[in-house]
């Protein structure tokens, strides 16, 4: 059978490049891989649907997927992962000191639909008991000014988004005109040591440990997302591409836990890796729908009550059927 030429683009990843470099191959496909910028992809495929699998923002994939004649799917693969306590700032004049005082403040966001921020805006609505509408909220780029949003939103009743075309996420942190942020990526005032940005968590790493050990969440950042078009005369393709992504997924988890040599420069790294597959039950990066049900259901509720997704959906909807997830190799 002829393979079928099937262009991917993804930013770098340790879990993804046995399949990217050609040690790992999906049955019946060519794969062309793009390895890019983040955000590159994020808006080309977004707004262009230049290549046939993509790299995507959980927040931007689920407002495309949740359209009417939707023209994407995805599958239950994850390109990143990561616990958001750290991404918490605020500046000391302010008068926030914890969670519940970002009522009544102006809190910036580089997004709305930024995917990081509405795992924040999730926890501090429904575990810190802050009302989002009582937040006066503000969009600008993180440090440059002029940022755009990339997907149309639908926000609550009395929800108040304001945007700044001429200032920076950064710059307003330090000069007091915003109160805090919520970013994925550490302002570069925070990181330069500016005396009045601080972050409201400094014991970020303790809490994201007790959250998912109360909530049995893992923040999932980044999916991999698929042109419906390409499934259409095969469908196969959705659970081929599952399987070479799970296994180059089990090949790097094995370099991690490999005792006779550590193939990474940081000290500990099997220690660390032995200690985190006790943490998640064996699999500290897991793949699938049932392993990750409570993470996506969360996801799927805060993206709809936030104005993002268009309809409140389950997440079987979000992905390909025929990615059979329980399936381990």
């Amino acid at each position: 059978m002829k393979k079928i030429p099937l262009t991917i683009a993804t930013s770098d990843y340790d879990h993804m490049r046995d399949f990217r470099d050609g040690f790992v191959s999906a049955e019946g496909l060519d794969p062309t891989w793009l390895t890019m910028e983040i955000h590159e992809i994020f808006t080309r495929f977004t707004f262009n649907r230049e290549w046939e699998a993509s790299e995507l923002s959980f927040a931007k994939y689920i407002a495309q997927a949740t359209r009417e004649e939707a023209d994407i799917t995805a599958i239950p693969v994850w390109t990143s992962r990561q616990f958001r306590f750290s991404s918490f700032y605020y500046n000391v004049n302010s008068g926030i000191r914890e969670a519940k005082d970002f009522a009544g403040k102006r809190i910036a966001v580089p997004e709305w639909a930024q995917t990081a921020a509405v795992y924040t805006r999730g926890w501090l609505q429904h575990h810190a008991g802050v009302d989002l509408t009582s937040i006066h909220w503000v969009q600008a780029g993180t440090e440059q000014p002029g940022r755009e949003e990339k997907v149309e939103l639908n926000l609550p009743k009395g929800l108040e988004l304001e945007r700044i075309n001429d200032k920076s996420i950064s710059e307003m942190l330090a000069s007091g005109e915003i109160d805090g942020a919520l970013v994925a990526r550490a302002p570069k005032i925070f990181e330069q040591g500016h005396p009045d940005v601080k972050r409201v968590f400094p014991n970020y790493r303790e809490m994201e440990e007790q959250y998912y050990d109360e909530t049995g969440i893992f923040p999932i950042m980044h999916v991999v997302a698929l042109r419906k078009d390409i499934l259409k005369d095969n469908p196969w393709i959705a659970r081929n591409l599952y399987n070479a992504f799970l296994e180059a997924k089990q090949r790097a988890i094995g370099r991690f836990t490999e005792i006779s040599v550590s193939r990474y420069c940081l000290p500990w790294a099997v220690d660390h890796a032995e200690q985190m597959m006790k943490k998640f039950n064996g699999d500290f990066f897991p793949y699938g729908i049932e392993a990750n049900r409570k993470t996506l259901e969360a996801f799927c509720r805060y993206a709809f009550e936030q104005g993002i997704a268009h309809r409140h959906v389950e997440p079987e909807a979000l992905f390909a059927e025929g990615a059979d997830v329980d399936v381990q190799i």
